[in-house]
């Protein structure tokens, strides 16, 4: 009532006073009566005067959200030409009109007919006019005017998450920022302390604070650990009004974790661990693990551990293993429990990655002491050598000593040893060892040439228990002797042209020996004794293990002496001196000017082929009469004529029936095929012979049916031709079938097959008119007491 008394106050003293109550984006100002322009006109000069402006009203305003029982009044249209007479009419357009806003078109009155949300539209921009009802004209200008709604505290302060998450690295010094929350108030700022927030801290102190202005989290505590705590929840309020009491709120939840940094050194959970290792374990047995503990986590808990320098740091190592960041101790080097039975080593652990904010903090490592006993256990023998090399030279006596292994027992015991010789690398039993004192002599001759080296593998075995035994590889060297002559290095073709000069070298020699020496080889060459001085020849000695042969004479005759025998004497020169005597075979030979050979003796050229003249003209004969007859076999097999088809008539095939009784009846098929007689067309079907195995399917050549008035013989004839001339005929005799038995006989058919047929008994008596040759026939059937 207060508001709507004031507007109406304001109004009627627009009225009145004609005067601006208020500011406005519009407004019609409303003159006196006496106010007027004066001006002359172009025609007459009359007087002009002003027409006034009868609209009073300013900008309206509206509370949001209003839940009176009536609806809301907002203000009054009047004009000073409405006399009350009902005559004027007030329309309303614009933002709103007819819904949000109604208008009296009688009286001008405007009432809000919906509740208004300031939020969803806070101004709204209105037109009105008023008519005259009887002309339908404005007597006033539609003029334009402002509703405004008043903003109400109705909306609470929403944050701009539901939930925030954020982590801060453990041991943060005080007030350091975690995270910025924000709510906003849908409200209008510029009206009250509607949307004016302010935060505060519901959950997390004391460990975290809020700025209540900009709504930043920051620590309260100093030196947070996360290994004592590492998730904090925190719930924040943002309060309008400024926080006072009767304001609107909203919270939202803050999860901050504490990220881990390297603030803990690693510790041993005990000072002094204990392990056993038997002294047979190899290099890299793993013994044991130990373990440093580190609270942080990842990069920071990484470690890494060591062995002091000191004692037993030469035989074991430890490793880290970066999966479980465990210390692994192992065997370095071979443990020997008669050396030292007790080993103390110092193990350090230490952190990998330092943080240099808290390096006051450490030192990052710590110590601990291992122990580890050896174990003693029954080794086996262990020789004085990883391996033997023996030399002996190749003419030592059998059963000389040639060497000496020696074995013991490590073991406090010290059982007795014996030796022997593993045969699988000694299969011809050249050497030997005596069990007792591990001396090995020879059983048999030894042959450099044969065999240089010799390797063995001696065995030692503890006599207490035999399964303690190990193995060493003995390296037996042969020393070389003279005991080989030399000899020549090759077979030597040698020859010497008819017409040499005397001087002339016709071959060089050189010569081989399968001894060694240690300063190399040296031979001389010399004819021997009986022909130091050779008529023929002579050698000179190059002085490099090689000889020439040279000519003593002038010209040579093949046919008085073909071919020439020089013995060659070749010693050595280490001791004791061996030599030996080497035959060259010298041919005489037809050369030309310039020395080249072009003929020797038929037998003497042959000589290098291994086959004689007469051997090549035997293999030659026989090869041209193995070709010839072959040839002649080949021709007689085209040749050949073929042999009568039936040589006696016990030679009978598949398609030969000899009638010599009755035959099975019409039901014994077997032996030949009653329809190929009874219809010979049947014979020129192309079918596969029966009396060969063809290598390969032919098509039997089709001819024209010859049966029609035309004599057997003939057709016989003819056919044998064609089978003459068939290539596709098979090579071997063969049977051949022509299914024809020439035109019709007057003796009819001598079958018996359709004797059921006839009614009562046939006469058979004129068979015996038909001569001898059916004369078994006719005692067969004609006589009284046939059956």
């Amino acid at each position: 009532m207060m508001r709507t008394y004031s507007l109406t106050v304001l109004l009627w003293s627009c009225m009145l006073h004609a005067v601006h109550m208020m500011p406005s984006q519009k407004r019609t100002n409303k003159h006196s009566p006496s106010e007027r322009i004066t001006g002359l006109s172009e025609n007459d000069g009359e007087t002009l005067h002003r027409t006034k402006r009868g609209w009073m009203w300013n900008q309206f305003f509206l509370l949001e959200e209003y839940t009176g029982p009536d609806t809301q009044y907002v203000g009054k249209l009047h004009t000073d030409q409405d006399k009350g007479d009902g005559n004027l009419k007030y329309i309303l357009t614009g933002d709103g009109a007819g819904s949000l806003f109604i208008i009296d078109e009688n009286t001008g009155d405007i009432h809000a007919a919906k509740k208004l949300d300031r939020e969803e539209k806070s101004l709204y921009v209105l037109r009105a006019k008023a008519i005259d009802r009887k002309t339908g004209r404005q007597v006033e200008p539609e003029s334009e005017f402002i509703i405004k709604i008043h903003d109400i505290n109705d909306n609470e302060p929403k944050f701009t998450k539901d939930m925030y998450t954020a982590s801060i690295p453990e041991m943060s010094g005080v007030g350091t920022s975690v995270i910025q929350v924000t709510a906003t108030d849908a409200d209008d700022a510029n009206y009250g302390n509607s949307a004016k927030v302010v935060y505060s801290i519901l959950q997390g102190q004391p460990y975290f604070s809020v700025d209540p202005e900009t709504g930043i989290i920051k620590t309260a505590l100093p030196d947070m650990s996360r290994e004592n705590r590492e998730q904090y929840q925190v719930v924040i309020q943002a309060k309008d009004m400024g926080g006072q009491m009767g304001g609107l709120s909203g919270t939202t939840t803050v999860n901050i974790t504490l990220t881990d940094v390297n603030d803990n050194p690693p510790r041993f959970p005990q000072s002094t661990y204990q392990f056993n290792s038997p002294e047979s374990a190899p290099p890299g047995t793993p013994l044991g693990r130990i373990k440093a503990n580190d609270p942080d986590l990842g990069e920071n808990a990484e470690t890494e551990y060591s062995i002091s320098n000191g004692e037993g740091s030469d035989m074991f190592d430890i490793i880290t293993d970066k999966d479980t960041q465990e210390g692994i101790i192992t065997v370095k080097k071979q443990l020997d429990f008669e050396n030292k039975m007790l080993y103390t080593l110092r193990v350090e652990a230490t952190n990998t990655h330092l943080d240099p904010h808290f390096l006051q903090l450490g030192p990052f490592k710590d110590t601990a002491l291992v122990k580890i006993s050896v174990e003693d256990i029954d080794e086996p023998p262990v020789f004085s050598r990883p391996s033997y090399l023996i030399e002996v030279d190749e003419d030592a006596k059998e059963g000389s000593i040639i060497g000496q292994v020696v074995a013991q027992d490590p073991d406090i015991t010290k059982n007795t040893i014996k030796y022997s010789v593993d045969r699988h690398t000694d299969l011809d039993r050249i050497f030997n060892i005596y069990s007792g004192n591990g001396s090995l002599f020879i059983s048999k001759p030894l042959d450099r040439e044969e065999t240089p080296w010799h390797n063995i593998t001696v065995i030692a075995t503890e006599i207490n228990n035999p399964k303690q035994s190990s193995q060493i590889p003995v390296f037996i060297r042969i020393l070389d002797i003279n005991d080989h002559a030399p000899e020549f290095a090759k077979y030597y073709e040698t020859f010497v042209c008819e017409n040499a000069k005397a001087g002339q070298l016709i071959q060089t020699v050189s010569a081989v020996d399968k001894d060694e020496p240690p300063r190399g080889h040296k031979f001389f060459f010399e004819l021997v004794p009986e022909f130091a001085v050779h008529p023929n020849f002579s050698i000179v000695d190059n002085k490099d293990n090689t000889a020439g042969i040279m000519t003593r004479r002038n010209g040579y005759s093949r046919s008085k002496t073909s071919t020439y025998l020089l013995p060659v004497i070749i010693f050595d020169n280490d001791y004791p001196i061996q030599s030996s005597t080497g035959t060259l075979t010298i041919r005489v030979c037809a050369c030309d000017s310039r020395g080249n050979m072009q003929s020797c003796n038929a037998e003497a050229l042959l000589l290098p082929a291994g086959l004689s003249t007469g051997a090549l003209v035997a293999i030659l004969l026989c090869i041209i009469i193995l070709l010839v007859l072959v040839v002649l076999f080949a021709a007689l097999k085209r040749q050949r004529k073929k042999e009568p088809l039936i040589i006696s008539k016990d030679d009978v095939r598949d398609n030969i029936v000899t009638y010599n009784d009755e035959g099975g009846g019409e039901e014994d098929t077997q032996a030949f095929d009653i329809g190929t007689l009874r219809n010979p067309e049947a014979r020129e079907e192309s079918k596969m012979r029966r009396d060969v195995i063809p290598e390969t399917i032919f098509q039997i050549r089709r001819t024209t049916p010859l049966w029609e008035n035309i004599d057997v013989q003939d057709f016989i004839h003819r056919r044998l031709k064609e089978n003459d001339s068939d290539p596709a005929a098979p090579p071997y005799d063969s049977l051949a079938t022509y299914a024809y038995e020439g035109n019709d006989s007057i003796a009819n058919s001598l079958s018996s097959l359709e004797s059921l047929t006839t009614d009562g008994n046939q006469d058979y008596d004129y068979l015996s008119d038909w001569g001898p040759r059916f004369k078994k026939l006719a005692d067969m059937y004609g006589g009284e007491d046939s059956d």
